[in-house]
């Protein structure tokens, strides 16, 4: 496309994308560094806490939808906790082949050390920016996921 097609908060938009592609691969890769010792990587970290941020067991799908990731990798990544002890699956009693995936005891104790090496990180990587700043960019950021599973939404029942 040719920047003159283009609206300029278009232009605008398609700048702020690049740097969240590159803010994204460098928050990983700082994840990563973060929580090698636990024997964590940045998507376990991530599966773990969204396991444990549910209200209760789901299954492997549901956790997936709820991180907007692929279900294929979700899964993969669960199998690999599992075998290292940090989720169990759990029957589901409204699907037979659809397991629940539950954190262990060992699970909830990795993420709380996860979490408690995140608490200085963030608290680093915040100082020197406006909270005002920080909350708009989560705003725009919360509009653009919206409207970008809005559109996928409509996509599917078309």
């Amino acid at each position: 496309m040719i920047d003159s097609e283009r609206s300029a908060a278009g232009s605008a938009l398609t700048n702020l994308v690049l740097d969240l592609f590159r803010l994204n691969n460098r928050m990983l890769t700082s994840g990563d560094r973060l929580v090698a010792g636990l024997g964590l990587t940045s998507a376990r970290w991530q599966v773990l806490g969204t396991v444990g941020a549910s209200e209760r067991p789901q299954p492997v799908a549901w956790i997936a939808r709820d991180m907007g990731a692929n279900r294929q990798n979700v899964q993969r990544i669960v199998n690999d906790l599992e075998k290292e002890g940090l989720v169990a699956f759990a029957a589901n009693p409204h699907h037979r082949r659809a397991q629940l995936v539950v954190l262990t005891e060992k699970g909830r104790e990795t993420f709380a050390a996860a979490m408690r090496l995140q608490a200085p990180w963030a608290s680093g990587l915040a100082n020197g920016l406006e909270m005002r700043e920080i909350e708009t960019a989560h705003r725009v950021m919360k509009a653009l996921l919206h409207k970008l599973e809005g559109s996928e939404e409509a996509g599917e029942q078309a």
